[in-house]
C-alpha cells in the first residue's frame, strides 16, 4: 500500500479525526477530543502546516504549557493527538515511523497531589436544601444535585440517567447497568433521600419515561427530553455560589466519596459504586463483591428540609 506522501495534509488530518471520534464510547471523552484535536489543527495553521510529526507535537505541548494549562489537560489533548496518530497510521495516512515518533512524545509531569476539592457534611446538606423545593425547577435542580452528590455520578451520566435505570435490586432501589467512563457498567444503589427526590421532580414534571433530568424554558416549564451537561454545570456552580462556594459537578462525586468514606464504607465498595477505572483489578485482587444490600452511600446522612404542604397550597 503506498503512503500519503509525508507529511499528510491538514484536510487529511480532520478526515482522520471522526474515525478517532468514533473509537471513542464515552460522549465526555469524545468532547474533549474533539476540541483538543481542533485546537491542535487551527495551532497547526497558524505555525504554517508544518510536517504532523514528533517536533511538532512536541512544539504543540510547549505551547500548551507556555499558556498555563495544567498538566492532566495537557496529558489529555496529547492523548488525543496520539490516537489521531495511530488512526492514520492505520489507514495507511502517515509513515508508521512517525506515528510511533509521536506517541513517545513524553507527557507532562505532574508536581505532587492535587488535593481536590470536597464539602463537609454540613456544606452538602446545606447545598441539597438550597433549592426552592415549591417550584418546577428547584425539585429538578434538587433532584439533580441528590444524584450527583448522592450516587456519585458524573454529570454525563447523570444527564443519560432514563426512568428505565432505576429498578429494584436486593429490596432496594438502584440505578441498573449505568454506563459510564469508556462504556463501562455498573449498577449503583440509591438512598432512600435520593430516591425521594427524584421521586417528587418526576411527578411534578409527568416524566415516567425516557431521560429522568429535562430542560426548563424561561417560563420554568419543561420542554426538552434531556439536559446538556453544560446545564448540570450551571446548576452545580449557581447553587456553590448561593453558599459562597466555588463548586463543579466533579467536586460532588468527590465529596459523595469522601463523606462515604468517612461514614464508615469500605473502600472497595465506594470504588465499585463510583465505577473507577481500577475496580476490575480490585475485584480480581481481593475478591471484592458490590454490597447493595449494605451500601456505603446510605451511610452519608444527609437530609433536607421538606416544605409545609400547607404553604405549598
Amino acid at each position: 500500500m503506498s503512503l500519503v506522501p509525508y507529511p499528510a495534509p491538514l484536510p487529511t488530518l480532520e478526515a482522520v479525526k471522526r474515525l478517532v471520534l468514533d473509537a471513542v464510547s464515552s460522549p465526555s471523552t469524545r468532547t474533549m477530543y474533539g476540541k483538543a484535536l481542533d485546537d491542535f489543527f487551527r495551532w497547526r495553521e497558524e505555525q504554517g502546516s508544518p510536517a504532523f510529526s514528533r517536533a511538532a507535537v512536541q512544539a504543540h505541548r510547549a505551547a500548551l504549557e507556555a499558556h498555563g494549562y495544567a498538566p492532566s489537560t495537557i496529558n489529555q489533548r496529547l492523548a488525543a493527538i496520539k490516537k489521531l496518530a495511530r488512526e492514520a497510521a492505520a489507514n495507511g495516512l502517515l509513515d508508521s515511523g512517525v506515528a510511533a515518533g509521536i506517541h513517545q512524545v513524553p507527557g507532562v509531569k505532574q508536581q505532587g497531589t492535587r488535593a481536590g476539592n470536597w464539602l463537609t457534611r454540613t456544606q452538602a446538606e446545606a447545598l441539597i436544601n438550597a433549592p426552592d423545593a415549591a417550584t418546577l425547577k428547584g425539585k429538578r435542580d434538587r433532584a439533580l444535585l441528590a444524584l450527583l452528590l448522592g450516587c456519585g455520578l458524573r454529570r454525563g451520566e447523570a444527564v443519560a440517567l432514563t426512568a428505565g435505570h432505576i429498578q429494584q435490586r436486593d429490596g432496594r432501589w438502584v440505578i441498573v447497568d449505568l454506563r459510564g467512563k469508556h462504556g463501562r457498567l455498573r449498577t449503583i444503589a440509591v438512598p432512600a433521600w435520593v430516591k425521594q427526590a427524584v421521586d417528587l421532580w418526576c411527578a411534578a414534571s409527568e416524566i415516567s419515561n425516557g431521560r429522568v433530568l429535562r430542560s426548563l424554558n424561561r417560563h420554568r416549564q419543561v420542554t426538552g427530553d434531556s439536559l446538556s451537561p453544560q446545564a448540570v454545570l450551571a446548576v452545580a456552580v449557581y447553587y456553590g455560589e448561593q453558599l459562597g462556594l466555588r463548586l463543579r459537578p466533579h467536586d460532588l462525586r468527590r465529596t459523595c466519596a469522601k463523606l462515604c468514606r468517612s461514614g464508615g464504607g469500605e473502600l472497595e465498595q465506594i470504588q465499585l459504586m463510583l465505577g473507577h477505572a481500577s475496580i476490575q483489578t480490585t475485584e480480581r485482587y481481593l475478591g471484592t463483591r458490590q454490597n447493595l444490600a449494605d451500601a456505603p452511600n446510605d451511610r452519608l446522612g444527609l437530609r433536607w428540609n421538606e416544605p409545609n404542604p400547607e404553604e405549598e397550597a
